[in-house]
C-alpha cells in the first residue's frame, strides 16, 4: 500500500527495499552497483550501525572505530585486522523477482555509471525518513500504537523493518526461523530478534486466554 504511494521509481524501490528486505535506511542508501548480484538474485548489505562491537583478534579487548592502538595488548590495529572485521558485518540478502525488475529499471533510467560503482540512491537519511512519511500520509496509514509504551508513532523506515520482522515472525515463529531472521537482520542479540514474538498486546491477551480454555 505505501509503496503504491510513491510518485516516483526512485521512492517505490527504497520503500520496497526497507519492507522486503528489512534493512536500515542507512544500509539501503548505501547499497552501491556492485553490492547487487543479478546472477545470483542477492545483495550485499554493509553493516553500518555505529554500536557493532568490534575486538582484537589477538587477545579479544573491545575497540572503538578510532583506535589506532589495542588497550588490551598495545597492538597497532592494521588495516588487514580492520577489513577481516568489515567482512563479518556484511550479510548476503536473496532479492525476489519484482525487486530485482525494479533495480534494473531504476540503474537503467539512472544511468548509473557501473565502472564507478556509485551508490543507487544519492539522497540524505533525513530526506529518505520524508519520503516514507509522505508516502505514508497519500496512503492514508494512520500513526501506529506501540503496545509496550502506549503512545502513537508515526510510519518511518525502521518502522517498515518492524513490519517485516513482525511478518517473518507470523510465519515462522519456530527456532530455525528466529535464527534466520536474526542473521538477516544482522543481530548480534538474539534477544533483539526474539522481542518481535511480542507482536501486539492484542496477541499476548489472546494467548492468555487460551490458557485457561
Amino acid at each position: 500500500m505505501i509503496e503504491s504511494a510513491a510518485t516516483c521509481l526512485r521512492d517505490r524501490l527504497l520503500i520496497r527495499l526497507l519492507s522486503h528486505l528489512g534493512c536500515r535506511v542507512s544500509e539501503a542508501l548505501a547499497i552501491k552497483y556492485e553490492d547487487i548480484d543479478f546472477h545470483q538474485n542477492t545483495v550485499s548489505i554493509i553493516h553500518l550501525k555505529r554500536t557493532t562491537k568490534l575486538h582484537c583478534q589477538l587477545c579479544g579487548s573491545p575497540l572503538a572505530i578510532k583506535h589506532r592502538y589495542c588497550p588490551g595488548c598495545a597492538t597497532e590495529i592494521t588495516q588487514t585486522i580492520k577489513k577481516e572485521q568489515e567482512k563479518r558485518r556484511i550479510r548476503i540478502l536473496p532479492l525476489d523477482e519484482i525487486t530485482l525488475t525494479m533495480l534494473k529499471e531504476y540503474i537503467d533510467n539512472r544511468g548509473i555509471d557501473k565502472s564507478t560503482n556509485q551508490r543507487l540512491f544519492t539522497i540524505s537519511r533525513h530526506r529518505a525518513w520524508q519520503i516514507v512519511k509522505d508516502c505514508a500520509m497519500r496512503a492514508n496509514i494512520p500513526s501506529l500504537l506501540n503496545p509496550e509504551t502506549g503512545k502513537l508513532r508515526g510510519i518511518s523506515p525502521h518502522r517498515l523493518r518492524d513490519a517485516f520482522s513482525v511478518n517473518a515472525v507470523k510465519v515462522d515463529d519456530s527456532g530455525d526461523g528466529l535464527r534466520m531472521l536474526q542473521e538477516h537482520l544482522g543481530h548480534s542479540n538474539f534477544n533483539t530478534t526474539a522481542r518481535y514474538r511480542k507482536v501486539s498486546g492484542h496477541e499476548h491477551r489472546d494467548w492468555y486466554q487460551r490458557l485457561w480454555k
